[in-house]
């Protein structure tokens, strides 16, 4: 959602009463870190605004001003770091409340914010801008075409003239124990007169609460993806050091590119696989300015002393764009060469691992023999089936990899005519044929 606002459409009318009491919720999934990023903002002029915000430390801001001075301001201790996990947020006030602590309540994955560094509540019975007047629409995704939140969102709700509780938006699964989304929302009164509901399954803006509070993408463009707070698909993994330093990393952390300094650099996925498991992910080479290989690697050495190539490590396995092989930083023979604009594969089954370049399987292998285990064209075979495993990438100058493990997207341009997998994750978008009971690396894969 780098780069991309959304406005409220028209007028909603005033609604006096509901200024002192509302409620947003909302999901998102983080990109970039070290940032000031606004998630959503509303405001009459510079002086009187209401907004929440990641600060540049990856705490989180959430206040209102009027005329030019803070009405209510909490920053939190807390970092949010994790750009894997979907956060649920709400954000419920209610200053009509006698407790200090209870008018502006924050709640991340069902359980409630109490430590701040900044903690002003406001005055009781105090009257907020939301809701203060019909041209006074909402904003999502910036604040005010600046400090624009790069990441994903979902199931952004507002409720007007209620403080909601963070369960009727979401709800401790009976089997995990994990925060999980609630697919239908009914709030505790009403949506209230300025209520909406928008990006529900997918990118749709239309609001879904009955009150008709559209919205319009006013800069940039919104994008759908498979990723949700019900499935997590593989990204890149921004908090480890060599992948921060690249140049760019975007599009929901699907898309890497490396500095032109002639630097070897890797870069790991967020998600590991069992050894014992199947998994399928495609990529594409958006640009080869130097040199790149690209494979799995043990979690426990990613990030290793290396050489700053993920390659090296001594259970690393690696497809290279000269067409070798890459094994413990050991090349050898193996398949045709690649370059800017090649779509590759990985296969892996219990202990063996396939590549590919644009949907044919290298050394001679086929889909058949992938399908039925026959391991004598694998790239390599015994690998310790104990370990979990992650995807691997090394650029060297000017390199840019984009990473589709299931979410239907190579950077800006959505998979036409998708493959699926045939069982499990089935919801998954590939370019090219999943083998047979292969899965994404996704969160919904794994616990098949």
């Amino acid at each position: 959602m780098a780069g991309t606002q959304l406005i409220q459409v028209g007028t909603s009318p005033p609604n006096t009463n509901s200024r002192k009491i509302w409620t947003f919720s909302f999901w998102l999934k983080r990109s970039k870190l070290g940032a000031e990023q606004c998630v959503w903002t509303t405001r009459t002029n510079g002086s009187n605004n209401h907004l929440f915000r990641f600060n540049a430390d990856d705490t989180f801001t959430f206040k209102g001003a009027a005329s030019g001075s803070d009405i209510m301001n909490l920053i939190s201790n807390a970092k949010f770091r994790d750009c894997n996990a979907w956060y649920h947020f709400v954000l419920a006030v209610d200053s009509t409340q006698g407790t200090a602590s209870n008018r502006a309540r924050v709640y991340v994955n069902g359980s409630e914010i109490t430590s701040y560094s900044t903690a002003d509540y406001g005055a009781q019975n105090e009257s907020f801008e939301i809701n203060e007047q019909g041209n006074q629409p909402f904003f999502i995704g910036s604040e005010s075409s600046q400090n624009y939140f790069d990441g994903l969102m979902s199931y952004f709700a507002f409720v007007s003239g209620t403080q909601e509780a963070p369960t009727i938006f979401g709800e401790t699964d009976s089997t995990t124990g994990e925060w999980k989304i609630k697919t239908t929302i009914t709030p505790s009164s009403a949506w209230g007169t300025n209520g909406f509901f928008i990006l529900k399954d997918g990118n749709s803006v239309t609001d879904q609460s009955g009150n008709s509070s559209n919205f319009q993408v006013h800069q940039g463009t919104l994008t759908s993806t498979k990723d949700c707070p019900s499935n997590v698909y593989c990204v890149w993994n921004a908090v480890v050091k060599q992948t921060g330093e690249m140049t760019t990393i975007g599009n929901g952390n699907t898309y890497l590119r490396t500095q032109n300094d002639s630097t070897w650099r890797s870069a790991y996925g967020t998600i590991g696989f069992q050894g014992t498991g199947k998994f399928y992910a495609e990529f594409k080479c958006g640009n080869l300015g130097g040199t790149q290989h690209l494979g799995i690697v043990d979690v426990d050495q990613q990030n290793s002393d290396n050489g700053s190539k993920f390659s090296n490590a001594s259970r690393a396995y690696a497809y290279a764009n000269n067409g070798q092989k890459v094994g413990a930083g050991s090349q050898s023979s193996y398949g045709n060469s690649w370059d800017s604009g090649a779509y590759l594969q990985i296969a892996y089954n219990n202990g063996a691992i396939w590549f590919g370049k644009d949907g044919t399987w290298q050394n001679s292998a086929t889909i058949s023999e992938i399908n039925a285990g026959t391991t004598t064209n694998a790239a390599f075979t015994g690998i310790d089936t104990s370990k979990t495993y992650t995807i691997g990438w090394n650029g060297y100058a000017d390199d840019i990899i984009e990473l589709n493990a299931g979410n239907g997207w190579f950077r800006t341009t959505e998979i036409g005519s998708p493959n699926n997998p045939s069982s499990g994750d089935t919801e998954a978008k590939f370019k090219y044929t999943v083998p047979t009971a292969h899965q994404p690396i996704s969160t919904k894969a794994l616990n098949e």
